[in-house]
């Protein structure tokens, strides 16, 4: 995948947020205040301030492309991104608000699209990636699924050293169940065994299905039927905290609990030794913390409901990651691919271009102050 993009600098952390009302109330209060009192809600930073004009997001409605101070517009749609490891939230999709919001994926963002994002653990996410996540490859180089973002002529080998097509799904499927973190990056060894390919396709796709949550327009894994979450006593209010019982597998938030949660999902840990459902509930309750200040402090005043509802979800993913991570440190690509085979067809090295983004303006993108914007 030699197209890779830098994740997105947001720059404030008032942009994104778990619930989208809260980002409507931040706007409505930024846009409500005048002077210094705007200029420091705003946080400017030398990319960003609210005299800094900027382009509209390519495929979003943006509000304005004057400048902020001059004339803010309406509220954007808040669109779904990943913030964190397995933590989907919502952010204002205007670049006057963005450090850098990296334009070129936004371009390629569509129903097809999928985004590899190297962690320690690699992530593959619809959203888009919105964070200090690690670098960002697009499954696609141009929106519609045209054009993989594989290294030229890789699926036709492949296809044909393993007697049947191959897709770039599979790549990707494969790259979960092969990849691992190396030296040099994310480094990812080709079999050249059609066995064990296809053992690994099968073990991939079961990995993609989870991190995706089914994905699009199907049924997203579930754990058997005993060992499924259900909500045992309801979010009252608001919790005070959140704490796990190994004997009884329950988690509790304040007076709310949820049960059976078994202990790889409450276990399982990201970049450093973080506790995905810590770091959850964490980024939901920071609107309330008392180093919270100016437009982040500005959130629901109850919990929820569909936090409830997100937190089940999240359960049975990091569960069912966790009772698959055994089947992938154990999976071994057998013999592997020469390099001079990959040579030899021209696949290694790729070229310089498909390492850049593919052109695919095909409308007029309005820069700023209603400008068009010039690639």
């Amino acid at each position: 995948m030699p197209w890779a993009v830098g994740g997105l600098r947001l720059g404030r952390a008032w942009v994104a947020a778990p619930d989208p009302a809260a980002l409507r109330a931040r706007w409505a209060a930024l846009t409500g205040a005048e002077g210094a009192e705007r200029d420091r809600l705003f946080r400017p930073t030398r990319t960003r301030t609210p005299t800094t004009g900027a382009a509209a997001l390519p495929g979003q409605r943006s509000p304005s492309t004057a400048r902020f101070a001059d004339v803010p517009g309406p509220c954007p749609d808040p669109v779904r991104v990943l913030r964190d490891p397995f933590d989907e939230q919502w952010l204002l999709p205007d670049q006057r608000l963005i450090d850098m919001a990296r334009p070129e994926l936004w371009r390629v963002l569509d129903e097809h699209q999928l985004f590899a994002v190297e962690t320690p653990e690699l992530l593959v996410t619809a959203h888009l990636p919105a964070g200090r996540l690690g670098r960002i490859r697009p499954l696609h180089r141009r929106p519609g699924g045209a054009e993989p973002n594989l290294a030229p002529g890789l699926l036709a080998l492949l296809g044909e050293r393993y007697g049947g097509r191959v897709t770039p799904q599979d790549v990707l499927c494969w790259i979960l169940a092969a990849g691992r973190p190396g030296p040099r990056g994310y480094e990812v060894p080709l079999t050249g065994d059609p066995g064990r390919w296809l053992a690994g396709l099968e073990l991939g796709h079961r990995l993609l299905a989870v991190q995706l949550r089914g994905g699009p327009g199907a049924e997203p894994p579930r754990l058997p039927g005993g060992r499924r979450p259900y909500v045992r006593s309801a979010v009252q209010a608001w919790p005070d905290g959140l704490a796990y019982d190994p004997e009884t597998e329950t988690l509790s938030l304040g007076a709310g609990t949820v049960s059976p949660v078994p202990p790889g999902a409450w276990e399982y840990e990201v970049q450093g030794g973080t506790r995905v459902l810590e770091a959850w509930f964490a980024a939901r309750t920071a609107h309330r913390a008392p180093e919270a200040d100016g437009l982040e402090t500005l959130g629901p005043s109850e919990w929820p409901q569909a936090w409830t509802s997100e937190l089940l979800a999240l359960v049975t993913t990091l569960a069912l990651l966790a009772d698959l991570a055994p089947e992938r440190a154990a999976f071994t690509p057998g013999p592997l691919l020469p390099a001079a085979e990959l040579a030899a067809a021209g696949v290694l090295p790729p070229p310089r271009r498909a390492r850049r983004p593919a052109s695919v303006l095909d409308h007029h993108e309005e820069g700023p102050g209603g400008q068009f914007a010039l690639l």
